[in-house]
């Protein structure tokens, strides 16, 4: 019969009934349909109301519609059988036997995950063997099993649908067994018992398909008559299964479960009931057990519990492939849970926790093992040892009693127990007892008020936090005399808790406070109640570094001791770029196992189990800067060079530190070739502040002073470093620090090599000249090395080069037969033309004798040496004049005919000069040469007049007039050039000087009038210019004031306009286009300033018509300020002759003008930071658009405006100009 049971009503409800009775039911995982087999081996199915649907028999005479289908490949006997060979041809089918004595001979039934297939396990009527049968929701046979001998009686099937778990009793060991939805078994895995020592009642798989319960009892009763019941959980891993927890309810029937099942939502939940009606429920979590040790003893181990061995990795030493290991440890008992001592020494050590409640304690040998084995292979990780195994004095109601297990110190564990309430726990303290060793009793209980899920410890401070099951954080005082809990509270002393419950804790120091991570089942990380980002797979504490890898398949590494939490939220948040160092992308679902302490290794975990290490280019840096610091340059170097790491940041860390230890550096490498690698990679760039910056909170380290080059003072250190520790064995390097100074001395390298070939060392291993001319060959092209021997001018050398380049002796002997018939200056002179060395070919042409001085001459003329060679002889000869000669020709073909004039006038050539001077307009030299010659008086007074003019078409007035009045003796012509150039008081000087007082009345006073008419029109010109562009300045800044607000208040991308205000636009900034500094970023600042103002243009809506605006209106106010002195002479002189109106006139139209735009100074240019925009908008009315477009706006302009804004000019009001006189 079938009953219902309400919950809101107590009485049972009668379904229905069948006749010969029902034997299994089984509902559907969406709770549509309901399997029910009968005693009649049929199988009724049914919809959620108990409407029936269809009935069929169990057992049916065909395979199903999954029937396999031969294609015709031949007969059996002969097709290709593998390994087995051709005699499983003739292999006879072995017999099924009958289903075991204990099976119950009741259906299974089992559901696939999506409810659209479910299997039947029942016993063959024929054969009496159990046999597994696959229909679909319609109640169509699908397929049928093969026969297997020893299927017994637990059935279920994976929820992700690939498997049918059940098992089988083999002649030889009790294995879990996989069947496919085909029939066919597909995979299996032996159980820990022997044959007939245990039987399967039932398989459980868990929601998401991870763990696999096996449920199972002694198949025979003890002395007692009891039964043994255990519970065990296993998981897979790279094709290989782990029994991860056992539990053992022992012998006692209260004890056993009556009903187990797993949690339809939290996939690793198990609840049972015994039977005793006790309700247990169990919660486990996924954790990697590694060691937390932080220096370099430690091995970076970390155990995998499977089943009675714990398989221990030490990835310091190697990186071993699950389910490979290191070394395995064998115990007596199933391994629940396994403890790294955590202490600062000794981390190494590991603790194992039983199931049979036992502690067993390994720690590492003596090494007196390793020593045994010295001629056989050799150990990359010495096994740790067994110490001692601990009985545990605790009452242990039910398995997994005691979790939670922490080994804090030699003598001291802690554990967690069921507290005296359901909702509460105790910490218990255990330490040796005094008279038993070997056996561990409670030092102290502390209650909890609350469940604990997680005990994390930290081994650089001692702290122990809790987790209690809704998220709570509690802090262990331990190391008191008497231990107590506290709430955890940061450094006000307000109370930190998770907002949910973190299946992954981790104590750590952020921005000097130490704060709990964790991190969720939903892949939140927390800091304590502070969520840091909402994509995180996995993450480690190691040292001072936080590691995380996201679901985005990246790995992020960042410093804690630099960051704030608020830091550490946006540097989680940031997408990063191409040279942020603290990303990296990793393979797909990686998972972080753990990080080599004091190493650059992390080690990941694929999905599918295998391992990959990877070195994080942060963790990387961190640890080198930790290397060149404590000066151990040879384990940075072997870094950097299997990382590819620049070798420039081995100087650029601290250059004085590394120049003072040279020779340590020397020392430690010991290695010609790491050497010459390391002179090789050299380069001027300073690498920490381009390729690898320091961290913020990094202390700076000096730069040198400016001066040598930083490739040569690396070169130039290394090799008198090597020149005196071994100049034979450090050869190669020497040779290399010459080559690579940013002018390589290539000519000293050779000397070194025929200094080699000439004297041979006798010291054992040191380098022939052979050997060290083919490095150099290496090092450098052979044709430069060709030329550079040709320039020692030592023929010797320049054979030994030739020999070894592949140039043929029929070109270079004759050349070299040439030049050793020559003169040896002229042979020097030869050599270094061919090289084009000019100015070595010059000296050594100049010593070759007189008869050589047209070859000087036209290779002076030719290469421009003219400078050169003009030293090379006496200032009285007569090559230093033809010399002079030539080159006052070239400085006036230059136009410098006044440094001509100098060169010929100093050599003699008087006329010459005399016509360079005057082409200049250096008129007094000019003069000079001319009373030297000396000319005739016409003459003279003819040059004076062709000056003048020349002068006067430069504005060069007062030095016009002197020529006419002195030299010309016209004082006439002299007075009017003064007139003409505005100089009043001295024409009135030469007017009184020469009695020509009528020159006042018609030349002086008209004039005067005249200029005063023009400077006022031109002032009225400039103040009205000004004014012009000071309004329409205001015009524009309000246009794009009034556009910046619109664009926060329409939020941007919501207005109808939104493509006007995407990032590439630039109406913030008041610009339709975007330019670009690429093409003139190389210019100097004054050819940029140049570029720049030819973009701006003062036409209406231009994109930078402020900034034109700035500029013109800096001209004008520039302009009219240089004025003073002008208009004050012309004052001076109006009202010596009476026209005191126009004067006045005059004072107070440039008052007006000065006081005008200084006034307009504040307005034009504003003061600091009123220029730009103002700051970010927020407050109630703010969106996230338009905050964001404040802070765009106030970052804009920095990067995205080409042209600076002019600085104000500055008014010389220091300039007296005023008459007092005048009002």
């Amino acid at each position: 019969m079938v009953f219902m049971k309400n919950a809101d009503v107590p009485q049972l409800e009668c379904v229905g009934s069948v006749d010969s009775g029902l034997t299994s039911m089984s509902w559907s995982p969406d709770e549509e349909l309901v399997i029910l087999t009968t005693g009649q081996q049929t199988i009724i199915m049914m919809t959620k109301d108990f409407e029936p649907i269809t009935e069929i028999g169990i057992h049916q005479d065909d395979f199903g519609e999954g029937k396999f289908i031969t294609v015709g490949w031949g007969k059996k006997e002969t097709q290709f059988h593998g390994s087995e060979g051709k005699q499983a041809a003739q292999k006879k089918i072995q017999e099924v036997q009958p289903a075991v004595s204990w099976d119950d001979r009741r259906p299974r039934v089992t559901w696939r995950g999506d409810g659209q297939l479910f299997a039947v396990s029942t016993i063959c009527p024929q054969t009496g063997a159990r046999k597994v049968r696959v229909w679909n929701r319609e109640g169509v046979l699908q397929a049928t099993s093969e026969p297997v001998n020893g299927l017994e009686q637990a059935l279920c099937w994976k929820p992700s649908g690939s498997l049918i778990a059940s098992t089988q009793r083999h002649p030889n060991k009790h294995s879990v067994v996989f069947m496919e939805k085909n029939g066919l078994l597909h995979g299996d895995f032996t159980l820990p018992f022997s044959k007939d020592q245990a039987k399967v009642k039932e398989l459980l798989w868990n929601s998401d398909s991870t763990v696999l319960a096996v449920w199972l009892e002694d198949l025979t009763a003890g002395d007692d008559g009891r039964l043994n019941t255990w519970i065990q959980l296993w998981t897979v891993g790279n094709y290989h299964w782990y029994l991860k927890q056992s539990l053992d309810f022992g012998a006692d029937p209260g004890k056993a479960p009556a009903c187990v099942c797993w949690d339809p939502e939290r996939p690793l939940r198990l609840h049972l009931v015994t039977h005793s009606w006790t309700c247990v429920t169990y919660d486990w979590g996924w954790t990697t057990e590694r060691s937390f040790g932080v220096d370099a003893s430690d091995n970076a181990n970390v155990a995998v519990i499977d089943g009675d061995k714990i398989l221990v990795t030490t990835f310091r030493q190697c990186v071993v492939p699950p389910p490979m290991s290191s070394f395995e440890l064998q115990l007596k008992s199933p391994v629940n849970q396994v403890a790294f001592l955590c202490a600062t020494q000794g981390t190494n050590q590991l603790a194992a926790f039983t199931a049979n409640g036992e502690i067993s304690v390994y720690s590492q040998g003596s090494g007196e093992q390793a020593a045994k084995n010295g001629d056989a292979f050799r150990v990359i990780s010495q096994p740790l040892l067994l110490q001692k195994t601990f009985r545990l004095a605790v009452r242990q109601d039910a398995p997994l009693a005691l979790r939670q297990l922490l080994w804090l110190q030699d003598q001291l564990f802690v554990g967690v127990s069921p507290g005296l309430l359901p909702t509460s726990s105790t910490l218990l303290m255990l330490r040796p007892l005094q008279d038993e060793s070997d056996t561990l009793a409670i030092g102290c209980e502390v209650e909890v008020d609350g469940l604990v899920v997680s005990v994390v410890h930290c081994p650089r401070t001692g702290t122990v936090a809790l987790q209690l099951e809704d998220g709570q954080i509690r802090k262990l005082l331990w190391d008191c005399p008497e231990p107590s809990v506290e709430n955890w509270c940061d450094s006000s002393g307000c109370s930190i808790n998770f907002p949910v419950p973190c299946i992954q804790a981790a104590l750590c120091s952020v921005g000097g406070e130490e704060c709990l991570l964790g991190l969720t089942d939903r892949s939140h990380l927390y800091a304590g109640d502070a969520e840091l980002a909402s994509n995180i797979s996995s993450f480690a504490v190691c040292g001072d570094f936080l590691l995380v890898t996201t679901h985005s398949h990246t790995c992020r590494c960042l410093q804690l001791s630099t960051l704030t939490l608020k830091g550490l939220q946006a540097a989680l948040a940031s997408d990063g770029g191409q040279s942020d160092e603290t990303l990296r992308r990793v393979e797909r679902g990686s998972r972080i196992v753990t990080v080599v302490p004091q190493d650059t290794r992390v080690i990941l975990q694929m999905p599918r189990g295998n391992l990959e290490t990877v070195h994080h280019r942060a963790l990387v840096l961190a640890q080198l800067r930790k290397w060149l610091d404590s000066l151990r340059f040879k384990e940075a170097f072997e870094s950097m060079r299997k990382l590819r790491i620049n070798l420039n940041l081995i100087y650029d860390h601290n250059p004085k530190v590394f120049l003072e230890n040279i020779e340590t550096f020397i020392t430690q490498l010991d290695s010609i070739n790491h050497i010459n690698l390391f002179l090789t990679e050299l380069r001027e760039e300073d690498t920490t502040s381009s390729m690898y910056p320091r961290p913020q909170s990094g202390p700076a380290q000096p730069r040198p002073a400016s001066g040598p080059k930083k490739v040569d003072v690396v070169c130039d250190s290394l090799r008198s470093a090597m020149e005196g520790m071994d100049s034979n064995k450090f050869c190669l390097s020497i040779l290399t620090a010459h080559v690579k100074k940013s002018v390589p001395e290539l000519e000293i390298a050779l000397q070194k090599v025929h200094e080699l070939r000439e004297n041979p060392p006798q010291a054992a291993g040191a380098v022939s000249a052979e050997e060290a001319l083919k490095y150099l060959l290496f090092l450098v092209n052979v044709n430069d090395l060709y030329e550079h021997s040709l320039g020692t001018y030592d023929f010797d050398l320049v054979l030994m080069v030739a020999e070894k380049s592949q140039k043929d002796p029929k070109e270079y002997l004759p050349f070299l037969n040439k030049l050793k018939s020559l003169e040896p200056n002229y042979q020097r002179y030869t050599i270094d033309k061919h090289l084009k060395r000019y100015r070595k070919a010059l000296v050594h042409l100049s010593k070759s004798g007189e008869e050589h001085f047209p070859e000087v001459l036209q290779l002076v003329m030719e290469q421009k040496l003219y400078g050169e060679a003009l030293r090379l002889y006496a200032a009285e000869s007569a090559q230093c004049k033809a010399l002079s000669c030539a080159y006052a020709e070239h400085l006036v073909e230059q136009q410098q005919a006044e440094q001509a004039g100098l060169l010929l006038w100093r050599c003699g050539e008087t006329a010459s000069a005399l016509q360079a001077f005057a082409t200049s307009s250096s008129w007094r030299n000019a003069i000079c040469v001319a009373q030297q010659m000396p000319l005739p008086p016409d003459q003279l007074a003819l040059l004076a007049r062709d000056l003048a003019e020349k002068l006067i078409e430069q504005r060069r007035y007062s030095e016009a007039a002197l020529l006419l009045d002195q030299y010309a003796k016209d004082c006439e012509e002299a007075i009017l050039a003064l007139i003409t150039g505005a100089v009043w008081e001295e024409a009135l000087r030469l007017i009184y000087m020469h009695n020509r007082q009528d020159i006042t009345e018609t030349d002086l006073k008209p004039a005067l009038i005249e200029a005063v008419g023009t400077q006022t029109v031109f002032l009225e010109a400039q103040v009205a210019t000004f004014t012009r562009h000071r309004n329409r300045l205001a015009v524009v800044r309000e246009l794009k004031e009034k556009a910046r607000q619109d664009m926060l208040d329409e939020d941007g991308p919501d207005c109808a306009d939104a493509e006007l205000y995407s990032e590439a636009s630039s109406v913030m900034t008041g610009s339709k286009y975007s330019q670009s500094n690429s093409r003139i970023s190389s210019r100097s600042s004054k050819n940029r300033r140049k570029a720049d103002r030819k973009k701006l243009s003062l036409k209406e809506g231009s994109p930078m018509e402020d900034r034109a605006l700035m500029y013109a209106l800096s001209e004008i106010i520039t302009t009219v300020d240089k004025m003073r002195e002008e208009v004050h002479g012309l004052l001076k002189a109006l009202v010596l002759f009476h026209f005191d109106k126009q004067a006045e006139k005059l004072q107070l139209a440039y008052e007006d003008a000065l006081q005008m735009m200084e006034a307009a100074l504040p307005e034009v240019w504003p003061p600091e930071g009123l220029l730009s925009t103002q700051g970010p908008l927020t407050g109630p009315n703010s969106t996230a658009n338009s905050i964001m477009a404040s802070f765009q706006q106030q970052q804009r302009p920095a990067a995205s405006q080409d042209v600076e804004v002019p600085a104000p000019p500055k008014m010389r009001n220091g300039v007296k100009w005023k008459l007092s006189v005048l009002k």
